[in-house]
């Protein structure tokens, strides 16, 4: 194996391995195994397991950094949301272990949360907020949403229809095809509830 792809194997092998059983749940020996590469080339790319586990954590975090790219696209806030809710499905989609790492980091912290982890949830939350507090300016949004609830809100209704999968399997359909209705219905719900004026007064 030439070694960009013992490299590249390691990193491929213990994003699967670390996703399935946690950084604790694994040994060099395994990943080493599995990945066809002797014991020491964990070492020498990486430092050891941990330094591999952090490298698989920045593969699977890097693609937060896009949210800086919806928000600087030039579109109302409406439409910045609406892309995220778009954005966060093609992640998932994109990157199927990222919500394992996601839950279990932020359940079970390991020395790596703080430094790869918390900003890259940050990230996306401040910007966000940025884009609601923008909407609350120019009058889209209501004055007494709090932007930092309203963000969480956002984030947290879109990656439960993923953490959700295999519950919710028999009562909503998860393909692909269907993407494109569940951003319009998210965004509907988000944007107007579920109630008429009526049912608030």
């Amino acid at each position: 194996m030439m070694k960009p792809d013992c490299r590249n194997r390691l990193v491929e092998v213990g994003t699967r391995l670390f996703a399935e059983h946690g950084l604790h749940g694994v040994s060099v020996r395994e990943l080493s195994q599995a990945a066809g590469a002797s014991i020491s080339m964990v070492s020498y790319y990486f430092g050891g397991k941990e330094g591999l586990y952090a490298a698989v954590l920045q593969e699977q975090f890097a693609c937060f950094d896009q949210i800086e790219e919806l928000r600087q696209s030039g579109s109302g806030p409406l439409a910045v949301l609406e892309a995220y809710l778009r954005w966060t499905l093609q992640r998932h989609r994109n990157h199927p272990y990222l919500l394992r790492f996601y839950t279990s980091e932020l359940t079970n912290p390991t020395g790596f949360f703080p430094v790869i982890v918390a900003p890259a949830i940050n990230k996306v939350i401040r910007g966000l907020a940025e884009v609601i507090d923008d909407g609350i300016r120019q009058g889209l949004f209501r004055q007494e949403i709090h932007a930092v609830n309203a963000s969480l809100a956002l984030a947290g209704m879109i990656n439960y229809f993923f953490l959700s999968l295999l519950a919710t399997e028999n009562l909503i359909s998860h393909s692909p095809e269907q993407d494109e209705q569940l951003v319009q219905q998210y965004l509907l719900i988000f944007t107007r509830g579920i109630c008429f004026p009526v049912c608030m007064t």
